[in-house]
């Protein structure tokens, strides 16, 4: 029963090696692109809460280790969303792409302003960067407006192709 974190979780460093390759080609324009939101989205409507919470937390593992922040950073805020958005995800219809994407949206901006909250804070010369990173955040949410069908789609592809039942999924939830 691997299958049932094992294929989110590769799709997810899938779009994560994406979108960094992206941003290796925007950095001489000093922009970047962040799609934490979009990563613990399908996982958190979707999938069962253990089955979606290893996929996220190995996620937020992985980009801990790659990225210049504490390690555990990643892990915390992606476990805490993917539990929150989890737990409401009973009161709207989960199934429906364009709440898929404004529940992404909506964590996007979440872990943004959380990542920035925590790395900025105490930083003396912050206020500079302020401007920057909401040009960031609004380059950053376009993009995921723009990809979060495609990748939903390709999470619900994945699965199938790995013959998980996504509605069998949804009656177990541990």
């Amino acid at each position: 029963m691997h299958r049932r974190w094992l294929i989110p979780f590769a799709v997810m460093l899938l779009l994560w090696s994406l979108v960094a390759q992206i941003n290796h080609y925007l950095a001489p324009y000093g922009v970047s692109l962040f799609v934490g939101g979009l990563l613990v989205t399908f996982a958190a409507l979707r999938l069962a809460l253990r089955n979606g919470l290893i996929a996220t937390l190995l996620t937020g593992l992985a980009i801990d280790a790659l990225e210049p922040v504490p390690f555990g950073t990643h892990l915390l805020l992606f476990a805490g969303l993917h539990v929150a958005v989890y737990h409401l995800r009973s009161r709207f219809p989960r199934e429906e792409t364009i709440l898929g994407v404004i529940t992404a949206l909506l964590a996007n901006l979440a872990l943004f302003l959380a990542l920035s909250f925590l790395l900025l804070g105490g930083q003396p010369a912050a206020n500079g960067a302020w401007i920057r990173l909401f040009a960031d955040l609004g380059v950053s949410q376009l993009f995921v407006a723009a990809i979060a069908p495609w990748f939903f789609a390709l999470q619900h592809h994945a699965l199938a192709f790995g013959h998980v039942d996504l509605g069998e999924e949804s009656r177990h939830p541990f």
